[in-house]
């Protein structure tokens, strides 16, 4: 039994068979160094290498491309550089022919391959290792849209199941992952079942106890003697929760898997939060997961707890596919209540605001993220103005940007109630002469004036950009020369109520 971090990084791989068996690569296995299902052990790279000990530069299931460069010549050197590469484990072994260096084989290396049962495949001198790093390399992107696809599909199934209750949520949870399925409560006695065995078997009910025992977000894992696998997590909202998914079937969880079950767990605390009433819990799932969420619901569920809204754009080239999924920015974030829209962009509601160095990490991975004030969940609704302008900030900066920590204080010493009236009676001549006149003066102030850097933001011509300010001055009667008149106006931005949120919501 085996305890492991719920960091639900979905680390694609694909087949050796995807090399061995493309037509257009002149690659042939060597029978004899293939045991039983040799061709369907994982790549998850392939990699060029003519070190005699290359093995501290390998992280695992590489494909290990090598001319022979500096092969020994001796059987028992040879034998010793097999035995380092298939303990390190490397998948397989492509050797190269190169005349007038390697025109064929050589014999030590198969006998050596023969013996420690790595499997070594024949490259035929026509097909440069650059092609084979490019299939498999293009193997590997078609399998991650795949799996993309499949975590996709899974949680809009469980997200419309989850409006029609707790067993119809387990129901489809199942048959996505195709396995038994049950929600126990804090006595391990089933809430909902589909399929799962009763009574539990002994293992599974160990791994249940070793579960509760632990900390913070987690999994479990153990093999049963029928071979069944299980595999077991709290749901949310708390890590600590009294009620645990557990999930069994007949082979092992991969990745994709691992993170569909991890969206079931956060819908299935939801919903058991939620009430009883189908219409609340529809609601509550989808709105939730939209980034909607009533305030009802985040009540009940966050208590009087405070909590963060939370969003990200991209930071120069963006995030890579695997930073863009769900299950990734779950786990940076530490919460399950995250969206990914287009954009791309992603909000988030945590209760506990990443650290500097988190954020800086997510900057590194391709997302400029901020964090908005912390309050209560009855509050989120009118914080996507603070994100808003929070994101407009960082864009400017280049760098994350929390709310607490974006100023002086200033902000903090006027009265909420007084500093929403001052912006609203601010802003409405602009509101009601054209609405797109506050977006502009937001990025216009954001962006220090420049003309061209709001022009690019926005989308627009530079001379649209002079013309609608120049509506701003006139409207509100100020000159915008006037560094004292862009500070209000910039806290009345701050302040807003009335702001469209549309870019925070789909």
């Amino acid at each position: 039994m085996t305890t492991t971090p719920d960091l639900l990084d979905v680390e694609i791989k694909v087949p050796l068979r995807v090399v061995v068996g493309n037509p257009e690569l002149a690659v042939d296995a060597v029978p004899e160094t293939l045991r039983p299902g040799a061709l369907d052990l994982p790549v998850r790279w392939a990699h060029v290498s003519e070190l005699l000990d290359p093995v501290p530069y390998l992280l695992g299931a590489e494909l290990l491309l090598t001319a022979g460069v500096n092969l020994p010549e001796e059987q028992r050197e040879v034998d010793g550089y097999v035995r380092r590469l298939n303990a390190s484990g490397v998948t397989a072994l492509g050797f190269g022919l190169t005349p007038p260096l390697h025109p064929e084989l050589p014999g030590t290396l198969r006998r050596a391959c023969i013996r420690h049962g790595l499997p070594l495949l024949v490259v035929q001198a026509r097909t440069p290792f650059l092609a084979i790093s490019r299939a498999v390399s293009v193997a590997l992107s078609e399998a991650s849209q795949r799996e993309q696809r499949r975590t996709t599909e899974a949680r809009e199934a469980l997200t419309r199941a989850a409006s029609r209750g707790l067993g119809e949520l387990v129901t489809t949870l199942a048959l996505r992952l195709g396995s038994w399925v049950a929600l126990v409560g804090a006595d391990d006695e089933p809430v909902a079942v589909h399929d799962a065995p009763a009574p539990f078997p002994g293992e599974a009910l160990e791994l249940l106890g070793t579960l509760r025992s632990g900390f913070g977000i987690r999994t479990a894992t153990t093999e049963l003697p029928d071979g069944t696998f299980v595999v077991a997590q709290p749901v949310f909202p708390q890590a600590t929760a009294s009620h645990l998914l557990v999930i069994g079937r007949g082979r092992r969880f991969d990745g994709t898997e691992r993170a569909i079950a991890a969206v079931g767990a956060g819908l299935l605390g939801l919903v058991g939060r939620a009430g009883s009433d189908a219409a609340e819990l529809g609601a509550a799932a989808t709105s939730l997961l939209l980034g909607q969420a009533p305030d009802p619901v985040l009540t009940e569920l966050f208590g009087a707890a405070d909590c963060h809204l939370m969003a990200g754009i991209p930071h120069r080239k963006g995030p890579n596919e695997v930073a863009l999924r769900y299950d990734w920015l779950r786990a940076r974030l530490d919460t399950p209540l995250v969206e990914v829209l287009p954009g791309p962009r992603f909000v988030a509601i945590a209760r506990k605001a990443p650290s500097p160095a988190e954020l800086d990490e997510l900057r590194w991975d391709g997302w400029l993220t901020v964090v908005g004030t912390a309050g209560p969940a009855s509050e989120l609704a009118a914080a996507g103005t603070e994100v808003e302008n929070l994101l407009q900030r960082a864009r400017v900066l280049g760098r994350p940007v929390i709310a607490e920590a974006a100023g002086l204080g200033l902000a903090t010493a006027v009265d909420p109630a007084a500093a929403r009236g001052f912006a609203g009676k601010t802003l409405a001549p602009l509101r009601d002469r054209d609405g797109e006149l506050v977006t502009t003066l937001r990025a216009w102030l954001a962006n220090h004036g420049g003309w061209d850097r709001t022009a690019t933001e926005l989308g627009l011509h530079r001379n649209s950009v002079r013309h609608r300010i120049k509506q701003v001055e006139r409207a509100l009667g100020v000159d915008l020369a006037d560094p004292e008149t862009r500070m209000e106006l910039w806290f009345a931005l701050r302040w807003d109520q009335g702001g469209d949120q549309r870019q925070l919501c789909p």
